[in-house]
């Protein structure tokens, strides 16, 4: 089962995340984008990365080697190139987070601030590690992770897909006996829900769509000032 809930929040009045998945039997991918506020075009941005990905690994399947990575690539590509042709899309971009399943390999990609998580019972990790300004302060020791999470500049990333004609592209290979459910979602939830209270309500809503609307709720109660986007699916391959 696959649950997925994309809300425009409390504030915002245009929804620039999208997500989907495809679950082939080739393959499966299960993709978030949250397209960067205040640029022209984050709608647009966010909604061509999730089906130039989607588009490239079913025209490509059968590739083996650096499938997952090269999808995102030519995902960004085709949005730079249009904003390049287009002026009502010029400077568009948006972060790109993912988990594809082939065989026995999984793999998690990453650009931006989205997140993903992968969790075991009671038990939430946070896979991806987010490309922002505020991460790179953590990292670097000036501040605490709570402090980050209320920094007035958590919202500005340093990696986008679409801004340049090439990206830097995380991706990380996930060992399968370790996560029976992910959690993918933008930082419309992840800045207001803490991973402890993920995994809780996950745990607790065993409808995989209840347990994203339940989320999607718990962000909006606690402000929605940004939009708010969850996909979560069960990990076992």
């Amino acid at each position: 089962m696959v649950g997925i809930k994309s809300d425009v929040g409390n504030v915002r009045e245009l929804n620039e995340d999208y997500a989907a998945f495809i679950e082939d039997e080739r393959f499966k991918i299960y993709l978030v984008a949250d397209g960067m506020g205040g640029h022209n075009a984050g709608e647009i941005a966010s909604n061509l990365a999730v089906k130039s990905i989607m588009r490239y690994l079913m025209e490509h399947s059968e590739e083996n080697e650096d499938l997952l990575l090269n999808s995102v690539k030519y995902a960004n590509n085709e949005i730079y190139e249009i904003s390049q042709k287009n002026d009502k899309c010029k400077g568009m971009g948006t972060t790109i987070t993912g988990c594809f399943i082939k065989g026995d390999i999984i793999q998690v990609v990453n650009v931006g601030d989205s997140c993903c998580f992968s969790i075991k019972g009671n038990e939430i990790k946070k896979v991806t590690k987010d490309h922002s300004w505020v991460q790179e302060l953590i990292d670097a020791g000036a501040i605490t992770e709570e402090e980050g999470r209320v920094h007035p500049k958590k919202n500005i990333i340093t990696r986008a897909l679409g801004t340049n004609s090439s990206v830097k592209i995380d991706i990380f290979n996930i060992d399968k006996n370790e996560s029976s459910m992910f959690l993918l979602c933008s930082d419309g939830l992840s800045n207001e829900v803490q991973k402890e209270e993920m995994v809780e309500i996950v745990n607790r809503y065993k409808n995989v769509n209840e347990a994203c609307e339940k989320l999607v709720d718990l962000a909006k109660a606690r402000g929605g000032k940004d939009n708010i986007t969850v996909l979560l699916f069960g990990g076992e391959v």
